[in-house]
């Protein structure tokens, strides 16, 4: 007799990630107050999200004069941006989902001005919390475009798009724990459909078995096209979040792979010539 299967063991994890358009901007002496920990750019920083994990450069190679003690080209962790576009640094996402000014990095004032990229750097994946529902479409002629911009229809029209879905979230604007990891709160999917300069592309797992092995979930890269709040008294709130794929959609059986992080939350990298990136398979 087979098994039949009911829609409570899944969840959906997400993985941040940008459409490759960084933040170009200058960093003078002025944008930087280290007796608060605090620093602004001169645009770009409403496309940044609290707990994103990003990477900032220098553009001419010297070394990056922001993080105290810091002498590198480029410093990567992850960040806080306050009520006012302020940007604070943290070595860990759960400090920087959290934004307490005591836990943030010192940071230093540049002794000149430095032209400086800033970029959405690759992350692990974490889970969505308060997930209601979600569906997702793999036929490619059934995608529906409509309510995309128009500069995301030309780019995604052309034979790219393989997929579309939609997740129903009860709403929430604080984090909390999903399966003994930091969960991704359902507010940041609100916040990345505004994202300006780095779009509003994800990396996603949407698991359809996660308790007993072998795991089974499909995976693609989206990006968010429309989120919907609704309410209705008495009722909690929900959002509504629909997105479209940009390749493939991939269904896997097994365990996920993921990358052995450092205390840090720096990768671990393979001590040989190759020195590639250790996987927990």
């Amino acid at each position: 007799m087979a098994g039949i299967y009911l829609g409570y063991s899944g969840h959906i994890e997400l993985e941040r990630t940008s459409n490759n358009s960084p933040i170009y901007s200058q960093l003078d002496p002025e944008d930087v107050n280290p007796s608060r920990k605090r620093f602004s750019l001169d645009q770009g920083a409403e496309s940044l999200i609290s707990g994103d994990r990003i990477e900032i450069a220098t553009s001419d190679g010297t070394n990056l004069q922001l993080v105290s003690g810091h002498s590198y080209p480029d410093w990567m962790g992850y960040c806080h941006v306050d009520a006012v576009g302020g940007i604070y640094l943290y070595n860990n996402y759960q400090s920087a989902i959290n934004g307490e000014a005591t836990d943030a990095l010192t940071l230093v004032t540049p002794s000149a001005a430095q032209d400086i990229v800033v970029s959405i750097a690759r992350d692990r994946f974490r889970c969505i919390g308060n997930v209601r529902e979600y569906s997702i479409t793999t036929s490619r002629e059934t995608v529906d475009v409509s309510t995309l911009g128009e500069e995301f229809r030309r780019n995604y029209t052309n034979g790219m798009i393989s997929g579309q879905g939609q997740l129903v979230c009860l709403w929430d604007y604080e984090a909390a724990r999903c399966k003994d990891q930091s969960v991704t709160y359902p507010h940041y999917l609100s916040q990345l459909v505004l994202r300006t300069k780095l779009g509003g592309a994800f990396k996603g797992r949407f698991f359809l078995n996660a308790t007993d092995e072998p795991y089974i979930w499909y995976e693609a890269l989206c990006i968010v096209s429309n989120v919907a709040m609704n309410f209705s008294p008495t009722e909690p709130i929900t959002s509504s979040i629909d997105f479209v794929t940009t390749g493939p959609v991939e269904l896997k059986m097994g365990m996920p792979e993921e990358a052995l992080l450092q205390e840090n939350n720096f990768y671990m990298l393979q001590e040989d010539d190759e020195s590639r990136i250790l996987l927990d398979s």
